[in-house]
């Protein structure tokens, strides 16, 4: 027989699921078949109620939620949720989503989620082309593209000033070894490269645009 399997759930143990209980009840969820969840909020909770619900639930159920959030942390979560409750053969009931109340058993239900799967993985392909285009025009400009700094050998560093010393681009020394203008320049001010007496003279220093005043003297490079 199947049955109505209904799962509420509020972040902070001072709220209270009253609300959603009653309509959970109201729609004709069983007492016995209403799993709570309170304080259970942030991308680590544990989520006790919801795992014991969804083993609870059978081919032929429905699982019945108020709001569509209470059953994931983004909505990409939500959506990978319902598709799998839905190859498990059980129907996902939503009180409120889009103003109406949506039930994935229905045609109607299913073209929704359909659609909000659809607007979901769009979403995500546009923040990665945005998060492509923008490391690809950080690269492009010799910026710094964040996370771990590269790791530069000493024969690295010396090379790189004797290009600079050539009168070669800095930009250009900077993009071959993967880094910034800025940073070569901080690493050539820093670095204590051993081995240097073969370097050229550059005792009048290396001054970049953008940091006026920085001079690497022969001896720190």
């Amino acid at each position: 027989m199947t049955k109505l399997i209904g799962y509420a759930r509020v972040s902070t143990r001072h709220q209270d699921t009253d609300r959603q209980e009653v309509d959970l009840r109201a729609a004709g969820v069983r007492a016995d078949d209403l799993y709570v969840d309170r304080g259970a909020s942030g991308a680590n909770a544990s989520r006790p109620a919801l795992d014991e619900a969804l083993r609870a639930l059978e081919r032929g159920d429905t699982f019945v939620v108020t709001t569509l959030d209470r059953l994931g942390r983004s909505t990409g979560n939500m959506l990978t949720l319902a598709e799998e409750l839905r190859d498990e053969g059980v129907a996902l009931r939503v009180f409120n989503l889009g103003g109406g109340d949506v039930d994935t058993s229905t045609p109607m239900g299913s073209m929704v989620f359909t659609v909000m799967a659809a607007l979901a993985q769009m979403e995500l392909e546009i923040k990665r082309e945005r998060v492509l285009d923008s490391v690809s025009k950080r690269r492009a400009a010799g910026s710094d593209l964040g996370g771990r700094p590269r790791k530069i050998s000493e024969s690295q560093l010396k090379n790189a000033a004797h290009l600079v010393a050539a009168d070669v681009p800095v930009a250009e020394v900077a993009r071959n070894l993967g880094i910034s203008r800025a940073t070569l320049y901080r690493r050539l001010q820093t670095a204590q490269v051993s081995e240097v007496s073969d370097l050229p003279e550059i005792t009048a220093g290396i001054h970049p645009p953008s940091l006026p005043g920085l001079t690497v003297p022969i001896e720190r490079i």
